[in-house]
């Protein structure tokens, strides 16, 4: 953890998801203060028409962003890498409608058996 998942409605080589998912990693510790050996990111291609943002007319094609981080960040640091991902997805991607949501765990719900097993809980250093 943190783990970061990505639905899109298109399809990308493999060199341009590559390059998306270094720059978030980056982004992610350099924001977050985090060991960028815990990041894991994945890029779901679900096709076209398979995200949609609703409204008052026709639905839009568009994409979601959820992160599953530990918990006790403050809202500024998390709106901070949210504009920072919103930014990165549309320049490495084009998304034009990207939402994020973020879910917060404690270190005892996230098992990196390379990184000794348990997160330990986030504090403010």
């Amino acid at each position: 953890m943190p783990y970061l998942q990505l639905d899109v409605n298109d399809h990308y080589p493999v060199a341009t998801k590559q390059l998306l998912a270094k720059r978030m990693g980056a982004l992610y510790a350099d924001i977050m203060k985090a060991d960028v050996n815990r990041i894991t990111i994945t890029i779901r291609e679900l096709g076209e028409g398979a995200v949609w943002r609703c409204n008052a007319g026709t639905p839009v094609p568009a994409a979601l962003l959820m992160c599953d981080i530990r918990r006790g960040r403050p809202v500024e640091t998390r709106a901070a890498l949210a504009e920072a991902l919103m930014a990165c997805c549309e320049e490495v991607l084009g998304l034009q409608r990207l939402n994020i949501v973020f879910t917060q765990h404690s270190g005892d719900e996230m098992y990196h058996p390379q990184l000794g097993g348990w997160s330990e809980d986030w504090k403010e250093e």
